[in-house]
């Protein structure tokens, strides 16, 4: 049975991420798309709902598992019997880092192989902290998330403004 993750802070899911998920899917048994913790960050959501969302929005895959874990990439595989991880790059910067990563990953598990897919030309610009940005002032998030959440991440956006009309 072939065993992949896609693991990513997705805080929010994007429509790229979402890009992603379909392409890779399709070539695993199981595909476990996996929020983790990236301690450079400060989420906007916490894990759970970030799991809540990434479950909405896969439905239509029924080889997808969708987990939220705080322990180590590389341990986290070795629980679900996967070898691969799946990651996004959207551009030449997030190679430099994803390429790091890899070959980090690599040596704590030389068993893992890492899988870079391209970003779909139309979401190579898009970033969750870009959606934050446009949520905190209210835009139209349709063409940048899944509809499933939008509701969420603009009542989330307009509680952190304060201002009690994020439009």
């Amino acid at each position: 049975m072939s065993i992949a993750v896609y693991p990513g802070s997705f805080d929010p899911i994007t429509l790229g991420h979402l890009d992603i998920i379909k392409r890779a899917a399709p070539l695993f048994d199981e595909l476990f798309v996996c929020v983790m913790i990236n301690s450079g960050k400060a989420p906007f959501f916490s894990l759970e709902e970030r799991k809540l969302f990434i479950e909405r929005t896969t439905t239509e895959f029924p080889n997808v598992k969708v987990e939220a874990s705080e322990e180590l990439l590389v341990n986290y595989m070795r629980n679900k019997g996967a070898r691969v991880i799946i990651k996004g790059l959207r551009a030449m910067s997030d190679f430099d880092r994803e390429f790091q990563l890899a070959l980090v990953n690599r040596k704590l598990n030389p068993d893992f192989e890492t899988l870079f897919l391209p970003s779909s030309e139309e979401y190579t610009f898009l970033s969750s902290s870009i959606v934050k940005e446009m949520a905190r002032y209210g835009a139209d998030l349709q063409m940048f998330v899944p509809t499933e959440i939008i509701g969420d991440l603009l009542r989330r956006a307009e509680h952190r403004n304060g201002s009690g009309s994020a439009l």
